[in-house]
């Protein structure tokens, strides 16, 4: 018999995904450094726009992918209880939204939270200032 507290089929398969990307938070975060350090370095040369067009796509990509990294630490340290599927009832679908709110709040669970926060606003600023789609042709 295991010890520990059971954790539904339906929940593992996501947990276990978002703890191997809560692995990856150091790496994807250093390499989101790096590329905003290269499209600083780039604007403080006067690079061509093509040039800095491509560096902002990439700290863009690379700031996306830490903050997905982000998002599954707080995940994990949410708990697997927290999870929603769709498999699961109303009943179930609400308790586990109760638990996620409530989670938020715990102190190991904050600090990633504001992490989250912190990155996604970081992204946003870059998008407002820098475009990083093509522009819809009218």
């Amino acid at each position: 018999m295991p010890l520990g507290r059971r954790v539904s089929k339906d929940v593992a398969e996501p947990y276990e995904a978002d703890r191997r990307a809560a692995a990856e938070y150091p790496a994807l975060l250093a390499a989101a450094g790096e590329a905003e350090r290269a499209l600083r370095a780039a604007q403080a040369e006067d690079a061509p726009e093509p040039e800095i067009r491509a560096l902002t796509i990439a700290f863009d990509r690379a700031l996306t992918a830490a903050l997905a990294a982000a998002e599954a630490t707080e995940r994990v340290r949410m708990g697997p209880r927290t999870y929603m599927t769709d498999a699961q009832d109303a009943t179930a679908h609400r308790t586990a939204q109760i638990r996620r709110r409530r989670a938020k709040a715990r102190w190991d669970v904050r600090p990633w939270t504001d992490e989250v926060d912190r990155l996604r606003t970081a992204r946003e600023a870059l998008r407002l200032g820098y475009r990083t789609v093509p522009a819809v042709a009218r």
